[in-house]
């Protein structure tokens, strides 16, 4: 049985929580399973030992729809991370597996070691995906050259290609049982609360939102408007018991609230190649999609609100037979 090192990139919570489930089943196909986690920490924390911790290159939110560059620039310390890198022994283990991580990725680059990359990324890079009707040469050039690797298995919303499967749905999610307490689910991290509280009550005074900050450090209500920080559990929940959710063009949230049943509409996060390739997919399945909360987008909210419907997915639980895949593939390669 091999021995791996499983590389997870931990900026958001969605690499993470993919992990969860991904982690047991490599477990129980290898003899060595490392793990290595880079970037700021997140709000999920994994119930496995770690045994790389790297800074890594992470992106920070900010608070008006986008990643905050400046923020960003500066936590990103270039001598630290050649010094990850160079120290990193790839070279140990009989394969890398790597979600969108550039600690591991690079490493392996330099050491011209194969680097198996099984990432929502992958997918998104993939001739066959969607992409937006502006094509950014830049947000694509980035996110191929982030964390390059040497072979692709991605999960997207729809199956686009022979190495593109449906989204890992964690456990917790396929055992919940989905109902409609009437309220709606808000995750849009790149919002400050005043914004968002501000939008959603202009939109709506009768509608009850349940709003999940990540610049919330305590739970405070505003009159139809709930503020919560963001947690694992008690968001999972909101999910389940939600009447729709109005989230960022991310990938696991999106994935969830489709597979709950839930109506759904996105607010890709401004400047974010793969949340806007993520909105042209979505778009393409007929999810609604805003560019801003302003005044020019509450039509489309209020129709939403109105009048939305689910959009039907299936999304079977299939994460043992990719990594089944991957495996056979990739350690034939390596050979």
């Amino acid at each position: 049985m091999p021995r791996i090192l499983y590389a997870i990139q931990g900026t958001g919570n969605g690499h993470l929580s993919r992990a969860l489930d991904i982690i047991p089943l490599l477990q129980a196909r290898a003899s060595q399973v490392d793990l290595l986690v880079s970037g700021p920490p997140a709000d999920i924390q994994l119930p496995f030992s770690v045994r790389y911790r790297c800074h890594g290159m992470g992106f920070i939110f900010g608070k008006k729809g986008g990643i905050n560059f400046v923020k960003t620039f500066w936590q990103l310390n270039s001598t630290a991370f050649l010094r990850e890198m160079r120290m990193l022994p790839v070279e140990s283990y009989d394969l890398v597996i790597n979600d969108f991580e550039p600690v591991s990725a690079w490493a392996c680059r330099l050491r011209n070691v194969p680097c198996v990359a099984l990432s929502h990324q992958s997918a998104v890079l993939s001739a066959a995906a969607p992409r937006p009707k502006n094509e950014d040469m830049v947000g694509r050039a980035v996110l191929r050259h982030y964390a390059p690797a040497t072979q692709h298995f991605g999960f997207h919303f729809q199956r686009y290609d022979a190495h593109t499967t449906t989204p890992v749905i964690r456990q917790q999610v396929r055992n919940l049982a989905p109902q409609n307490d009437g309220h709606y689910t808000v995750y849009l991290p790149a919002f400050d609360e005043e914004t968002l509280v501000k939008r959603l009550r202009y939109l709506s005074r009768d509608v009850r939102w349940e709003v999940f900050s990540k610049h919330s450090t305590q739970e405070s209500e505003h009159g139809n408007v709930r503020v919560r920080p963001v947690s694992g559990a008690a968001f999972t929940s909101s999910l389940a018991r939600s009447a729709g959710v109005l989230c960022g063009a991310g990938f696991e949230t999106p994935a969830e609230a489709l597979y709950l049943g839930k109506k759904l509409l996105v607010v890709p996060m401004r400047n974010q190649y793969e949340q806007a390739c993520n909105a042209a997919a979505l778009a393409d399945m007929g999810v609604p999609v805003v560019k801003n909360l302003k005044d020019k987008s509450l039509g489309v909210l209020d129709d939403w609100l109105r009048n939305g419907t689910v959009v039907p997915v299936e999304y079977p639980d299939e994460t043992g037979e990719v990594l089944d895949k991957l495996l056979a593939e990739s350690l034939v390669a390596a050979v």
